[in-house]
C-alpha cells in the first residue's frame, strides 16, 4: 500500500515522498521531517555538537532537498538526505571552528584518519585528491556490508564508537579492532596505489 507501520506511527514510502517533491507539494517536507528528523538530527549532532546548530542544519537540509528534487530523483532518499545534511553540518562545523574551539565526534573521527589527510592546497594536490577519493571509494565498495557500515558510520556520519557497538550488538573493543583492521587494509591499498603515508 506504500505505507509502513512502525511503533503505531505510519511512515510514507520514500518513493511517495520523492513523488511529492516532484509535484512541488509541501507535504514532502512534512513527511521528510516526520520520517527522518531524528536520524538527520543525530547525524548533525555528531558533527556540530550543538542543538541549535542541529536545528539550523536540519532546516537547511530540507531546503536543500526541496531545491534539489527535481531535477534529482534519488533512488535512496535517506542516503540523499544524509549527504545534504553532512555537507551542511561539516560547513557549520568549520564555521564554528574558525570562531572558537569546537569539540565533536567529527574532530575525533577525523583525527583517527589524520595519516591519510594532506594539508597541501596546490592544483596538483587537488587533482591527486580527486584520484585518492576514487581509490578510497573503490576500497569502501569492496568491504563487506558490516565493515562498510562501521567505516561509514564512524568516518562519514561521525557516529560514536559506543553507538556503532550498540547498533551491531558487539563490544566497543570489537568495533575498535575492526576499525583498526579496516584502516590497515586501507593503508595497504593506498600504498599499493603509490601513496606514501
Amino acid at each position: 500500500m506504500g505505507l509502513k507501520e512502525e511503533n503505531s506511527k505510519t511512515y510514507m514510502d520514500d518513493e511517495q515522498i520523492v513523488e511529492l517533491y516532484w509535484k512541488r507539494d509541501e507535504r514532502a517536507l512534512e513527511e521528510t521531517d516526520f520520517k527522518y528528523k531524528k536520524y538527520l538530527s543525530l547525524v548533525a549532532y555528531n558533527i556540530v555538537h550543538d542543538t541549535l546548530d542541529c536545528e539550523e542544519c536540519l532546516n537547511d537540509t530540507y531546503v536543500g532537498a526541496w531545491n534539489a528534487i527535481p531535477p534529482s530523483k534519488p533512488n535512496v532518499l535517506k542516503a540523499f538526505l544524509t549527504t545534504i545534511m553532512r555537507r551542511i553540518a561539516v560547513n557549520r562545523f568549520h564555521h564554528n571552528l574558525r570562531k572558537s574551539s569546537v569539540s565533536s565526534e567529527m574532530s575525533v573521527s577525523l583525527s583517527e584518519l589524520e595519516e591519510f589527510i594532506s594539508d597541501d592546497k596546490d592544483v596538483e594536490t587537488e587533482i591527486d585528491t580527486a584520484i585518492l577519493g576514487k581509490v578510497i571509494s573503490d576500497f569502501i565498495r569492496s568491504l563487506s556490508e558490516r565493515r562498510r557500515f562501521i567505516f561509514m558510520s564512524r568516518y562519514y556520519v561521525a557516529t560514536p564508537i559506543d553507538t556503532i557497538a550498540k547498533d551491531l550488538n558487539v563490544s566497543r573493543s570489537t568495533v575498535n579492532k575492526e576499525l583498526a583492521s579496516i584502516k590497515n587494509a586501507l593503508k595497504e591499498k593506498l600504498e599499493m596505489e603509490g601513496y606514501t603515508l
